[in-house]
């Protein structure tokens, strides 16, 4: 059984990669980390994706953790949220080195 805590971070985690699922959705991540923030009419221009589209993709990337939005106006304002993907590294860390050992023991059969 399952506490509380680890449910979770399990569900974090999903959200997270549910969320770098979409090739736009990284897109435009990989542009905030990469010019800082955006405003969602940059963020359209730069993406050749309708602004309506941009604005959904953002908010499931909000939700996940990995962006920040401010309003200022009329305008929304992105910047990303790098500490957003501890989970996910976390998760990789864990499993890649679970993988390597399965692997290492693989080899270790051949011989």
């Amino acid at each position: 059984m399952t506490d509380s805590r680890s449910a979770d971070r399990d569900a974090a985690t999903d959200a997270l990669f549910k969320a770098l699922s979409d090739g736009t959705r990284r897109a435009l991540l990989e542009t905030l980390v990469r010019e800082g923030e955006q405003n969602v009419q940059a963020l359209t221009q730069q993406s050749g994706v309708s602004q309506p589209m941009v604005s959904r993709h953002m908010a499931k990337l909000k939700r996940a953790g990995l962006v920040t939005a401010r309003r200022t106006g009329r305008e929304t304002w992105y910047a990303a949220r790098v500490k957003g993907l501890a989970p996910v590294i976390g998760w990789m860390a864990v499993h890649g080195a679970l993988w390597s050992q399965r692997f290492s023991a693989l080899e270790g059969l051949g011989k």
